[in-house]
């Protein structure tokens, strides 16, 4: 099966592809708007473009677990592009992702900007290989 992870932002939204045969999480893009219907159709074109059949959505919960605004806020985002795709959503935790997108780039030589323009799709990632290593 394919996979389209999505690491959910207001303003910047990681996307990140893989499936699980190859056990492989690649990122893809991270989509740049603060427009709800441009995401949605930006993700729609994505999940279109990377033969997706499954969603897996990051989910911020906070760092006892427990699941507070942001978290609910995502799983209403979730159910709608599930419902707008037709795809089942997945919610795996997102906690500490950043981290390891930093750690991952953190000798790569790239300048500030460079890390911020790819650090979500890093997330999404590595939200996609925890849900993958999972399976």
């Amino acid at each position: 099966m394919r996979y389209l992870a999505i690491d959910f932002g207001e303003k910047r939204t990681g996307l990140a592809a893989g499936d699980d045969v190859m056990r492989i999480a690649t990122p893809v893009e991270v989509v740049r708007t603060g427009s709800e219907m441009e995401r949605e159709r930006l993700i729609l074109k994505a999940i279109d473009r990377e033969g997706a059949e499954a969603l897996v959505v990051g989910l911020p919960l906070h760092m006892d677990g427990s699941e507070g605004e942001n978290a609910k806020r995502v799983r209403g985002w979730g159910e709608s592009i599930g419902k707008a795709s037709g795809l089942a959503v997945h919610y795996v935790d997102e906690r500490l992702t950043s981290v390891a997108a930093n750690d991952q780039m953190a000798m790569s030589g790239l300048t500030h900007k460079q890390k911020k323009a790819r650090r979500d799709a890093l997330a999404a990632a590595a939200i996609l290989r925890d849900f993958l290593d999972k399976l």
